[in-house]
């Protein structure tokens, strides 16, 4: 990305360090824990309803044949629920036109993505092969939220854009697994 600024054509980031709002470094620490807490929160809660589940109807129901295991699963949430709230951080210390609305698809997402671990998990013993369907629309509104948050990011700071992009190529997969699990149990 190139911006122009004062008559110079400079490289985005260059740019994104001009437009840093100068905060205490206190207070820069305090809002990256907070990101931090916000996201990993969600993951503690989304991984409540499905340790609640697991052993449940989940161990019975027939999975994809490329689901990978329970631990593997885990480790990679916790890289991406890292990441994107590092990406949040980022968007934060900007004065960027966009921010506001960037930080709102953040918070978006991370209730989409426990309402969709609450719908496929925890509503299944209610609602049956239902709530696997009701997921999979969660999960296609959840990725195309994460979609527009990459728009919405990369603008304002190329590394926060990057840093979702994962986030995104694992919620089509986990959309692919929503899909083979509702056709087949």
């Amino acid at each position: 990305m190139t911006v122009q600024r004062h008559g110079h054509s400079t490289g985005g980031d260059t740019v994104e360090r001009h437009l840093l709002l100068r905060r205490p470094l206190w207070q820069q620490v305090f809002f990256l824990i907070a990101f931090l807490a916000a996201a990993h929160l969600t993951s503690l809660l989304s991984a409540l309803v499905i340790r609640a589940h697991a052993r449940g109807w989940y161990a019975e129901a027939q999975a994809a044949p490329w689901t990978p295991p329970g631990p593997v699963i885990g480790s990679i949430w916790f890289l991406l629920y890292t990441a994107m709230a590092v990406g949040a951080w980022f968007i934060w210390r900007t004065r960027r036109a966009g921010r506001n609305s960037a930080l709102r698809a953040f918070g978006l997402q991370l209730c989409l993505n426990l309402g969709w671990s609450a719908m496929f998990f925890g509503a299944y013993p209610l609602f049956g092969t239902a709530a696997l369907w009701i997921g999979l629309v969660i999960i296609a509104t959840l990725i195309v939220t994460v979609g527009v948050m990459v728009l919405r990011f990369g603008p304002i700071s190329t590394t926060a854009g990057f840093l979702i992009l994962p986030y995104l190529g694992w919620l089509i997969f986990s959309a692919s697994l929503n899909l083979y699990a509702a056709i087949h149990n």
